[in-house]
């Protein structure tokens, strides 16, 4: 198994939970395509991000998330195909994101996805440590950390489609 990121720091964390680190840029197709190729998966777990450590720089950091909702995701499935991983899955989210960048990059990121015959994880907002929300569960559809990683692991069995994950549920769309 190996687990991939793109600062050393994080490859000892990777290497920590029982995953061989790959350091490696999403944003750097042909290095993404040769260590996938390397590899040759037979599943990926996209679960790219861009989010700031803080809620209170979201703001400054709002273009951030979707571009690499984007291109991530376009170089992670060219490189998925080129290594010929038939299973791909990839988070997205479970509550209505505003017009423009957020609503119209979710719908780019599951096109694409279940495009390339992938499944879709809409995860409610992450609570729990490590989130942004470490005491209290936010407004919109929760997701507690532990159980959206547990409701993971049981989901790697499904075909293509979309699954929502959240505290009060786990559907099929």
């Amino acid at each position: 198994m190996a687990g991939m990121t793109r600062t050393a720091a994080k490859a000892e964390l990777v290497q920590a939970l029982g995953a061989q680190p790959v350091l490696c840029d999403v944003y750097d197709a042909a290095a993404l395509t040769t260590a996938t190729s390397y590899f040759r998966p037979d599943l990926i777990l996209h679960e790219l991000t861009e989010l700031p450590d803080t809620v209170e720089e979201l703001p400054v950091r709002r273009t951030d998330n979707p571009h690499i909702r984007i291109a991530g995701t376009r170089n992670l499935i060219a490189a998925a195909t080129a290594a010929d991983c038939g299973r791909l899955f990839a988070q997205s989210v479970a509550w209505e994101l505003p017009p423009c960048n957020g609503a119209n990059t979710v719908r780019a990121l599951e096109d694409a996805v279940l495009g390339s015959g992938g499944v879709v994880l809409r995860y409610g907002q992450s609570y729990g440590p490590g989130t942004f929300y470490p005491n209290v569960p936010p407004v919109g559809p929760p997701i507690h950390i532990d159980a959206a990683a547990e409701r993971t692991i049981v989901a790697l069995n499904r075909p293509t489609g979309i699954l929502t994950i959240t505290d009060n549920t786990a559907t099929s769309d």
